[in-house]
């Protein structure tokens, strides 16, 4: 068991990105803050790291070394919605990926809900996407140096996938992990009927994990089926475990399904390292009117909060993130929400709402 005390204070950093992300992530505090007291637990030591366009302005970089340097020495972090596409051509690397890769966050846990009081598709949809966040499909994960993707010519472009059986074995650990702990199915999404060898191999590999955890039924799809089928009976699905793009392109379907990428929850994390990012990007006609749905960050730092309870064994912190959890319900449930929702209420107010009801459980 971790020695850290109930009442031992957490260090957790605080990144605000760019676009709406000076917002949403103000309001993620505010609403964490609120539920650790209204838990009994101490307060948050907060430390500020910079990122994004700021960062390119004052440091010449967007990932300034001092920021990893800095979240080496805290248990967690909110990282806010970054705007890449617009940096200068010398700044493009996304920095949330460079953050993922450096500290090893292999798993990209994604769980999608509707809400009453929310417009939702599928209103019955509860389930999670757990994606291998480190390799696959994605060019800025799969090289040790360099990128999966370049042109031999002008006119020919060419990409790598990387698959590896040790990377898809961790990832569906997490997978029936979790499902143990929801209704007890695992769905393996992949598309090994056309890429039998890289998607055959992950298959396989979380088929094997799978003989580890008995209690948990398992099966498998390929990612069109997938995708109709979520259309068609999301209620199906509990645990879905897939490829790095396979997993984003099937957890926004999943997300607007269940209402809007607004309220789409994220956790990056290894074994030891945890970063609540929302699944939405920064939003930039928006950012400075105080129109932003802040739901996706708080519903984050819910999952960060109860990652930290697990690791350090401190219930008081699953105590605060289910206050979170709650009161963002409760406030959809009153009929609050975001213009994004069909709502009036501004980041502001909707943000005051929540942090009232985490005191209400």
């Amino acid at each position: 068991m971790d020695q850290k005390a109930q009442g031992e204070r957490l260090r957790l950093g605080l990144i605000e990105g760019d676009g709406i992300g000076p917002e949403v992530v103000v309001s993620a505090r505010r609403v964490m803050d609120e539920a650790l007291t209204a838990a009994g637990a101490p307060a948050i030591d907060w430390v500020t790291l910079p990122m994004g366009r700021r960062a390119i302005e004052e440091f010449g970089t967007a990932l300034p070394e001092s920021t990893l340097t800095g979240l080496l020495g805290t248990d967690g972090w909110l990282l806010g919605p970054h705007d890449n596409a617009s940096y200068p051509p010398e700044h493009r690397i996304a920095p949330g990926g460079a953050i993922r890769r450096h500290f090893g966050l292999y798993a990209n846990i994604r769980p999608v809900e509707a809400f009453p009081g929310i417009a939702a598709a599928a209103p019955d949809i509860d389930l999670v996407v757990v994606r291998e966040n480190s390799e696959g499909f994605y060019a800025d994960r799969n090289m040790a140096v360099g990128s999966g993707e370049f042109c031999p010519t002008p006119d020919i472009a060419l990409s790598v996938g990387l698959v590896t059986r040790a990377a898809s074995e961790r990832i569906a650990h997490e997978a029936f992990r979790l499902a143990a702990g929801r209704r007890g199915r695992v769905t393996i999404v992949h598309k090994a009927n056309v890429l039998p060898l890289t998607m055959g191999l992950f298959r396989d590999s979380c088929y094997a994990v799978a003989s580890e955890y008995p209690g948990v039924t398992v099966d498998d799809e390929h990612v069109d089926a997938a995708a109709a089928h979520l259309v068609r009976a999301p209620g199906d699905f509990d645990v879905l475990v897939t490829e790095n793009l396979f997993g984003d392109i099937l957890s926004d379907l999943a997300a607007q399904l269940g209402g809007s990428l607004g309220t789409a929850a994220s956790l990056n994390c290894s074994a030891d390292r945890a970063m609540a990012q929302a699944v939405h990007g920064a939003a930039p006609d928006l950012a400075g009117r105080n129109r932003a749905n802040p739901v996706a960050l708080h519903r984050s730092a819910a999952m960060l909060l109860r990652w930290l309870a697990a690791r350090h064994d401190r219930t008081v912190l699953t105590r605060a993130a289910i206050r979170i959890e709650h009161a963002v319900a409760a406030t959809f449930a009153a009929g609050i929400a975001t213009a994004d929702l069909g709502g009036q209420a501004s980041t502001s107010e909707f943000t005051e709402q929540v942090t009232a009801r985490v005191h209400r459980l």
